[in-house]
Parts: structure tokens; C-alpha cells; sequence
């Protein structure tokens, strides 16, 4: 018998590559699978303001959930370091797929010689519109000028190329799946600048009780992958933050242990603390429960309030 689902996604060039790449890989398990997407515009994509000014809550996620609650559609495609680590009771995280890099990059104009942060010249203008890129950012080079940068990753680079930014901190993993792996100027090194909770990860997000889309799309779900982000969420949320707060984490595998690194930073990245923790890779959410708890009795909730208003 014929079966169809419909994923549902943001309309950029990489939300949609995200998508194709679900769909495809959904068909080549089932042949007699039909497949659609459906594009949905989130508050993210129609609000210009800074994500700090919109709320960064489900910004680029709130009405792909509501779709899925509302059986417009059967699947959603998240990046999930957009998604919010408490997911509403009706819906679950079917897949998390395979890990690209999570590395963040930078990005400069091409006739730029620089190949590193520490290269940049004093007072380059530098595009970001991440919290915890920026807290990283002024803690190793406070003389540069960061400059807040919105808009799809074609608009982002174009903005540079005109002058109006001397450099650019971006993903790397949405860099290759467009194709623009000749744009990273360098991937930065992860204790250089420690990724966002879920980087370079792709999550399947469907109805809880719709148990054909589940059987279906776990199959694309990674273990590894899963394992690393289930801590890094765990922590964050642990943390009471999202992802528009100075908070990164990274977990990576060791044969059967994993180790998470994370930090929390004040906005100015004046102040900055880090924790690090392996353990088994069977309990990875209360690995990250046991960071956070660590990262609190540092002193992360007093660094935290002064990103609150």
C-alpha cells in the first residue's frame, strides 16, 4: 500500500537542502513512498529585528511545531541547535541525523590573507548574530568590532563581499551543504570557540502518537550523534537557557564513553567559565545534568542574569 508524508520547512536555500536531503533519504528506505515538503515562514524569517530583540525561543521552530500539531504536516525539519530543548508532550524528536562538522568558521572576503581569528586586524568588523559567538569573540579579541548580521547565509556573504564586514563567524556544516566549503577562510578550532548546543546536526521532529512517521524516519536517526546531542540539550536545558544565550556545549565519543565540554559567558565576555566531564555513553542526559550543576556552583546563574533585562 502507497503511503505519503508531508515534511514541512523553512524556506531558505539551507532549511530547504535540509529537507531534500530527509526527503531522499526517506524514499531511497521506502520506494513506494511519496514524500512532499512544505514550506512554512517562522517568526525568524519574517521578523529583521535581532534575534536578542524577537525572542529566541522557537523563533525559526514555533509554527513547523504548530503545523505538526495542527496535521498540516507529518514531519518536521529542524537544525537542532533552532530547536528548543523542551519539545511540546505531543510531539518527539524522532531522528537526530548524522553529525557534519560542528565547528563554527570564519569566513573573510576573498583577497583577505588572514587565516585566523588571532589574524585579524585590530578593529575589523566582524558578523554575528550569535550571543555566544560574540561572548567567545570579545574574550580573545577585544579590539575587533562585532556587528550584529541577520539574513539567509547568500545574503550574509554578500554583505561581506560589499565591504560592509571585514569577516564573518558562521556554521561550518551549513557552509558545505550549500556547496560554499571554498568560503571557510578557517574552521575554528572547538577550544577556540565551543559550538552551540545541536551544531551541525539535523533534527526529525513528528506527532508522538503518529507511529508510521516515527518507524519511518527513525531509521535515519544516528546513534553517536544522538548520544553527544542528548547531552549538550540536557545541559542546556539544565541551565534554564536557550539558544540565544552564552551557553555552548560538545560532546564527543570515545568508544563507549563520551565527554562534554561546555561554557557559560556574560554577553561582554568579560567572564567566562568552563567545565568539562566524561562518563558512559549509556546515561548522556544526566551527564549533562551533572555539568550543569557543576557549571552553577561556579557561578553560571549570576553570569546568566546579566543577559536578562
Amino acid at each position: 500500500m502507497e503511503r505519503s508524508l508531508i515534511i514541512g520547512s523553512r524556506g531558505s536555500k539551507l532549511a530547504l537542502w535540509q529537507a531534500e536531503q530527509i526527503r531522499s533519504q526517506l524514499q531511497a528506505n521506502n520506494p513506494t513512498l511519496t514524500v512532499t515538503i512544505e514550506i512554512i515562514k517562522t517568526t525568524g524569517d519574517v521578523k529583521p529585528d535581532p534575534l536578542s530583540v524577537i525572542g529566541g525561543k522557537g523563533v525559526f521552530t514555533k509554527e513547523l511545531e504548530d503545523a505538526l500539531l495542527a496535521r498540516r504536516i507529518d514531519i518536521a525539519v529542524h537544525s537542532l541547535k533552532d530547536l528548543p530543548t523542551v519539545v511540546p508532550g505531543p510531539l518527539t524528536i524522532a531522528a537526530i541525523c548524522e553529525r557534519d562538522d560542528p565547528r563554527d568558521a570564519l569566513v573573510l572576503r576573498t583577497q583577505s590573507s588572514s587565516t585566523s581569528l588571532s589574524e585579524l586586524a585590530a578593529g575589523a568588523v566582524v558578523g554575528t548574530s550569535s550571543q555566544r559567538r560574540l561572548a567567545q569573540l570579545r574574550a580573545k579579541r577585544a579590539d575587533v568590532v562585532i556587528k550584529d548580521l541577520r539574513g539567509n547565509v547568500d545574503t550574509r556573504i554578500r554583505k561581506l563581499d560589499e565591504g560592509q564586514y571585514d569577516a564573518l563567524i558562521l556554521a561550518a556544516a551549513g557552509l558545505r551543504r550549500l556547496g560554499l566549503q571554498d568560503r571557510i577562510s578557517a574552521a575554528i578550532p572547538t577550544d577556540e570557540m565551543l559550538p552551540a548546543v545541536g551544531q551541525g546536526a539535523i533534527a526529525v521532529e513528528t506527532r508522538s502518537a503518529d507511529h508510521f512517521a516515527i518507524a519511518t524516519v527513525r531509521k535515519l536517526d544516528h546513534a553517536a550523534t544522538r548520544v553527544a546531542c542528548l547531552a549538550e540539550r540536557s545541559l542546556l536545558r539544565s541551565l534554564g537557557g536557550g539558544c540565544q544565550f552564552p551557553i555552548a556545549a560538545h560532546g564527543v565519543l570515545h568508544s563507549e564513553h563520551l565527554r562534554l565540554d561546555a561554557l557559560v559567558a556574560t554577553p561582554d565576555g568579560s567572564r567566562i567559565l568552563r567545565g568539562s566531564i566524561t562518563g558512559t555513553t549509556s546515561q548522556p542526559e544526566e551527564l549533562g545534568q551533572l555539568l550543569a550543576s557543576q557549571l552553577r556552583e561556579d557561578g553560571a546563574d549570576e553570569l546568566l542574569s546579566e543577559f536578562l533585562p
